[in-house]
């Protein structure tokens, strides 16, 4: 074998030995890429809303904290607010002050491994945290069909979860995702995304399921989780359904007057 020869084997074997740990590496360490409960973009908004911070004890025995708001108002229905991949109930506080002008009651869930609670993030993690929610409020003499199910992107995947083949008022979806293994393929393209995988929350298999009526928001400048896949969710859930598609909002959707509204009309729409 001549030198040019070899020199190209040894090229060819150092790509493949440098892909394989690569893709060793993103197994390996995925779920700190997906998950970040020390990020902090908090901006030191006053919480104006009342609440009673509480303590949910999960299934597997790990206790929650989340934050619980009761309008002493006939009727009213109570959002479970189920947060994204990133940041403490804190970073929330911006939207669940709007809450107070929508007239519902709320209860926002930090999920195991935020907010300093025990406990590692996965996907069945996370479907365990927000279904001993919901069994928290059931317990509070709260009724599954009075229950609005809020997901904030990958809490979208879990909101999604959990509300196939249920009786819940209604479920909002905030800039969703069709699967994680989607959004991982558009990120790492050369690699074997499904295989590689551990939390793939494939929201778009199961959105048919889902039988209560759905509001879709997502921001057609969404620059981590493309619209498209909003859209895609949108057109996939089963009637009732309504959307609200701001052409200029990012993944952060701007909590203005024009989103608030679109969640007052879904909210009356279920009365």
């Amino acid at each position: 074998m001549n030198k040019k020869k070899m020199y190209i084997l040894s090229i060819v074997g150092l790509v493949i030995l440098t892909y394989l740990i690569i893709a060793l590496l993103l197994y390996n360490f995925q779920r700190n890429l997906l998950y970040h409960p020390s990020e902090n973009n908090y901006q030191g908004d006053k919480l104006i809303v009342k609440i009673e911070k509480v303590k949910i004890k999960t299934k597997d025995n790990i206790d929650l904290i989340a934050w619980y708001h009761k309008k002493d108002i006939k009727n009213s229905k109570t959002i479970l607010f189920l947060h994204g991949n990133a940041g403490s109930l804190e970073n929330r506080i911006h939207k669940i002050n709007h809450f107070n002008d929508i007239n519902v009651n709320f209860l926002l869930l930090a999920w195991r491994g935020f907010n300093g609670n025990k406990g590692y993030p996965t996907e069945q993690g996370l479907y365990i945290d927000a279904r001993s929610a919901v069994d928290w409020l059931i317990k509070k003499g709260i009724k599954n069909e009075d229950i609005i199910i809020y997901g904030e992107s990958l809490g979208t995947g879990v909101a999604t979860e959990i509300s196939q083949n249920n009786n819940f008022a209604g479920v909002i979806l905030e800039s969703p995702f069709t699967s994680m293994v989607a959004a991982a393929k558009s990120k790492y393209p050369i690699f074997p995304i499904r295989l590689l995988l551990k939390d793939k929350y494939e929201s778009d298999k199961k959105v048919k399921k889902i039988n209560s009526p759905i509001l879709v928001m997502h921001g057609e400048d969404d620059k981590i989780v493309p619209f498209w896949m909003g859209k895609k969710m949108y057109e996939l859930a089963n009637e009732p359904k309504y959307s609200y598609f701001p052409k200029q909002d990012d993944h952060m959707m701007e909590f203005n007057e024009h989103l608030i509204n679109a969640i007052k009309k879904f909210i009356k729409s279920l009365n």
